[in-house]
């Protein structure tokens, strides 16, 4: 995370870690459910990962003190997205982008990073999304970091930092392949 639009940039470690579970702990609620038949949208994979990143960023909407994703950061996560380890989700409505998400995928391992949303259930409609991706192609573990209420919602389990390595370490001896 950076200390501001243009601060430094540091390591922070969140304990507990948090994860989303990818087997059946995972839940999508009823009303979540109901919104995602009832929402007239369509999913992209990776279709602007920059403007994603950007309005993650939200730069125009808080005071630059507040900011945690740099533009050297930004800039950083671009090239990740370059090589093929940057992923984002999301949600297209009317011909705009209306939510999304983006992580970082590495081996079996998705890291969610940051999402945003400019409607109802948006950016639950992108994770329910990339859990489901996830399972599809076997991955084994789902970072989410930091427990939020919004994350909770899906089943979050929290974990001691010696549980998260034991389960990272296990993902990282499988690939597998966020996009074709």
């Amino acid at each position: 995370m950076s200390r501001g639009k243009y601060g430094e940039i540091d390591w922070f470690m969140s304990e507990p870690r948090t994860i989303i579970p990818l087997d059946d702990r995972f839940r999508v609620r009823r009303s979540l459910r109901q919104a995602m038949r009832k929402t007239d949208c369509e999913i992209r994979i990776n279709s602007n990962f920059p403007a994603v990143i950007r309005a993650c960023a939200r730069h125009d909407e808080v005071h630059p003190e507040e900011v945690w994703l740099s533009e050297d950061m930004i800039a950083l996560y671009v090239e990740l997205h370059r090589r093929g380890f940057a992923h984002s989700v999301e949600v297209w409505q009317h011909g705009q982008m209306a939510a999304g998400l983006y992580g970082v995928s590495m081996k079996s391992a998705f890291f969610g990073e940051s999402m945003f949303t400019r409607i109802s259930f948006g950016s639950q409609i992108a994770l329910a999304v990339l859990a489901d991706r996830l399972r599809q192609r076997k991955y084994n573990l789902f970072d989410a970091q930091m427990r939020t209420p919004h994350i909770a919602h899906f089943g979050a389990i929290d974990l001691t930092h010696s549980e998260y390595l034991a389960l990272l370490s296990e993902a990282m001896l499988e690939d597998r392949k966020f996009v074709d």
